[in-house]
């Protein structure tokens, strides 16, 4: 498989996932897309660094484009790049994105999360300010 078709797949999967499964309904918000685009922005800053100064290099066989040029940087526009990376770059940096936010957004609505929600874990809390237990070992309410 190409990293091209393995982008495509990772997106079509990842928006099903928000979609229909967890029920999440992200792409659907702007509160998704405001924050997105400062993601992208970021990373395509990311990408550039990465790709233009060849750290990262790209097979031709496998991405939209050509290889990455062995003497100096690939073209910063074109030939299947933005910023110097594969346009497939974007696409996974999306389904990575996405699929982080829509686990974070379904594993709260079932109410995952640490108890208390501030503060240090209940296993380093001072124990003089541990609230006093009944006779029979449950907490007194309130107290």
């Amino acid at each position: 498989m190409t990293y091209t078709q393995l982008a495509v797949i990772g997106v079509v999967v990842v928006v099903l996932i928000d979609l229909f499964v967890a029920r999440t309904r992200l792409v659907t918000r702007r509160a998704f897309w405001v924050p997105y685009a400062i993601i992208v922005f970021f990373q395509l800053v990311t990408n550039g660094v990465l790709t233009g100064f060849a750290i990262v290099t790209y097979n031709g066989d496998v991405i939209i484009g050509e290889s990455t040029p062995v003497n100096g940087p690939p073209p910063f526009i074109g030939e299947g790049r933005l910023a110097f990376a594969p346009v497939e770059d974007l696409l996974f940096g999306f389904a990575l994105v996405l699929l982080s936010l829509v686990t974070w957004v379904w594993l709260g609505r079932r109410g995952i999360q640490r108890t208390p929600l501030a503060g240090p874990p209940i296993w380093r809390r001072d124990p003089e300010h541990a609230k006093p237990e009944t006779a029979s070992g449950s907490r007194v309410p309130g107290a």
